[in-house]
């Protein structure tokens, strides 16, 4: 599958979500929905998938876990907070890295319309 077609899936299922649960729920709960979304739109995910981290060809398990990988393609990373910052944009940047993948969407539950939570990041 294109990645700008999974994306465009991914993203329609973070709508879906948003709009039957709107703003203001932990993180884990719109992570939880999103899950059944994809489920149910036929998208194969990993949720908490680990990532570790190599350094000077060592394997190293440092707790690194990305929200969700859908399709082994994608790294989606959920936010339900005050205010996005730089740090959550460069978290998503490592996961990008780390797992080799080259788009990753940061979506951000915590707004009245998640339009404008959706930052798609490119490696």
């Amino acid at each position: 599958m294109q990645l700008n077609d999974l994306s465009h899936r991914i993203i329609g299922c973070a709508m879906k979500v948003h709009t039957a649960l709107g703003s203001g729920l932990l993180e884990s709960a719109y992570e939880e929905c999103l899950a059944y979304e994809f489920s149910k739109s036929g998208l194969h995910f990993e949720k908490q998938k680990p990532m570790p981290l190599i350094y000077q060809s060592v394997k190293l398990d440092c707790g690194y876990r990305v929200d969700l990988l859908v399709e082994n393609q994608v790294v989606i990373e959920v936010k339900s907070v005050e205010a996005l910052t730089g740090v959550h944009t460069a978290q998503v940047l490592t996961y990008l890295k780390l797992s080799g993948c080259k788009l990753g969407l940061l979506i951000h539950f915590h707004l009245a319309h998640l339009r404008n939570g959706v930052k798609r990041l490119i490696l």
